[in-house]
């Protein structure tokens, strides 16, 4: 897989994190029908909001994406708002929520993800050759 860089008036950028996303309560509610309906919702809100959903994917109390994402967007902004209109199109097309109003669990786990490792960026910046 060859790298696409996002390049933007001043900046490049290869910006790609892994997201959990779990239900309130850790409680199983969704199903196949259900991850679908959460997929396509965080899809319109990246769309919306100038980031790619790269890969979609849950289990009965929780959902992975993989996201693309430029550089002014905080991972806050793009969670508050994949939450929101996920949990809002989830009530409205009649799925039962785990706890009254809420969906999702209030927290969230992201890690960024891609690019060369550790260890490589470590020695790189290392091995720069610093002017006398």
């Amino acid at each position: 897989m060859t790298t696409q860089f996002r390049k933007e008036r001043h900046s490049v950028t290869d910006l790609k994190i892994h997201l959990v996303c779990v239900t309130k309560y850790r409680r199983s509610v969704f199903t196949g029908e259900s991850l679908n309906l959460i997929e396509q919702s965080f899809r319109e809100v990246a769309k919306a909001m100038d980031f790619q959903i790269l890969e979609f994917n849950g289990e009965e109390n929780h959902v992975h994406t993989l996201i693309e994402y430029p550089p002014k967007l905080s991972i806050s902004q793009m969670v508050n708002a994949l939450k929101g209109v996920s949990s809002r199109r989830y009530g409205q097309s009649g799925y039962k929520k785990p706890h009254k109003e809420s969906l999702w669990s209030p927290s969230y786990f992201a890690v960024s993800v891609g690019g060369a490792p550790l260890e490589v960026l470590n020695r790189y910046i290392k091995e720069q050759k610093k002017p006398s």
